[in-house]
């Protein structure tokens, strides 16, 4: 009879290091060369996200107008050049930061580049389309903030930051009317420099590919490093938000903590994925399997350039608000008073591996994983102390640190619905 091989999680990993060189106008450029794909990809980030903005809605507009025309190309042109050679193009912001993605095959990278220079170092931003953009845009939130996961996603940021910080702000759809060409001109010239740009590629790099991205960001003019802008921050603890018509309460509970720089910022990661950070985790066998409140809650620990927070959050049916309020305190008390078995923890240290192995099973993924590793200042060798930490982490250790930053006093709690 055949057995099965016992199933044995690892509990190192050996992450690839990036190969580093520094350009004449000062960008770094991280590579990371394999042949066992026929791809390439490269992301040029850049400090340019919505921390960075001096008005609402300009850095998302300024970012996704990017590839709407060239002083050579029209958007058309652009998207079918890349279509027609199986290419893409992709943008992504977030706080602190614009993700400008290009990935193609390796015999078609040259006609790829030669769109991307045209996109990142030639964008003319016209302003007929500009507005459409932005109406579009306005339209479009109109209608998501009608959604209570929405509502209570914007509460929170202004609960835990408050409503003037960087990362707390929500401005009204109304602001779009107020976005004009020259703002994002301004802002295209004042964030998408040398000075704030770092490039990440992955994938078949030889000479010829490195050259030619070298050359790409050569062309990015120098100018001073963006910031986020300084704000006080101002935590309420509680913010509840009546919809009458809504069916349901969306719940998010947490508190501002550290970055991921902080020496307890793994452990952190590590109670937020017992909590709820996997199918099987406490507050999904309660909240769901058990009272049947919910389909679905998470808990995980996020990180900002300038700050980091701890957040859980679940949809519930309005009349069991209440009940699983309870029974959320209950679980987080639970861990803070209780050690987690054996079985659990290793359950849990599994679980968390086993997705960071996923996530590293090809080039792009551990270009990703490096992109994050540097905006953090960190290398590759971070990952693999992530690692190290989560197998070694203890009960008693996740107990201490449940205890020490999830007193019920301190954290905050918001609820729309």
């Amino acid at each position: 009879m055949i057995q099965q091989p016992d199933i044995v999680m690892p509990r190192s990993v050996d992450m690839p290091h990036a190969l580093c060189r520094t350009t004449e106008n000062g960008v770094k450029i991280y590579s990371l060369p394999t042949d066992d794909f026929e791809v390439v990809r490269f992301t040029l980030v850049f400090r340019a996200g919505t921390s960075v903005q001096l008005k609402p809605f300009v850095a998302s507009s300024t970012l996704n107008m990017l590839g709407e025309g060239s002083s050579t190309m029209t958007a058309q042109q652009i998207a079918d050049e890349l279509d027609f050679y199986g290419s893409y193009f992709d943008v992504n912001i977030d706080r602190d930061y614009t993700y400008i993605s290009f990935c193609s095959l390796s015999k078609f990278f040259a006609p790829t580049i030669k769109v991307a220079r045209e996109i990142v170092l030639h964008p003319i931003f016209p302003e007929r389309e500009l507005k459409t953009y932005c109406e579009k845009r306005k339209q479009s939130l109109k209608i998501e903030r009608r959604k209570i996961e929405v509502q209570s996603r914007e509460l929170f940021a202004k609960a835990l930051f408050g409503a003037e910080h960087p990362y707390g702000i929500s401005a009204s759809e109304e602001c779009y009317d107020d976005v004009a060409r020259e703002d994002v001109v301004a802002m295209y010239e004042r964030c998408y420099t040398a000075d704030n740009c770092f490039v990440v590629m992955s994938g078949r790099i030889d000479d010829e590919v490195m050259s030619a991205v070298e050359e790409l960001v050569a062309g990015l003019s120098r100018g001073e490093i963006c910031h986020v802008k300084e704000a006080p921050t101002e935590t309420t603890y509680c913010l509840h938000r009546e919809v009458n018509e809504a069916l349901q309460s969306s719940i998010r509970i947490g508190r501002l903590l550290f970055p991921r720089t902080h020496p307890d910022f793994v452990g952190m990661q590590v109670v937020a994925s017992i909590l709820g950070g996997y199918f099987g985790s406490r507050l999904m066998s309660n909240l769901r399997e058990e009272h049947g409140y919910t389909y679905g809650v998470s808990a995980a620990m996020i990180n900002f350039d300038r700050e980091g927070y701890f957040a859980l959050a679940t949809q519930v049916a309005r009349e069991h608000r209440d009940d699983a309020l309870r029974e959320i305190y209950s679980e987080i008390e639970r861990l803070r008073v209780e050690l987690v078995s054996e079985e659990e923890l290793e359950m849990v240290k599994n679980v968390m591996i086993g997705e960071i192995l996923r996530i590293l099973d090809g080039p792009f993924g551990i270009a990703d994983v490096t992109i994050e590793n540097i905006m953090c200042g960190m290398d590759n060798e971070a990952t693999e102390r992530s690692v190290e930490a989560i197998a070694a982490i203890t009960a008693e250790e996740i107990r201490d640190l449940a205890y020490r930053y999830l007193e019920r006093d301190k954290l905050v709690e918001v609820v729309v619905g």
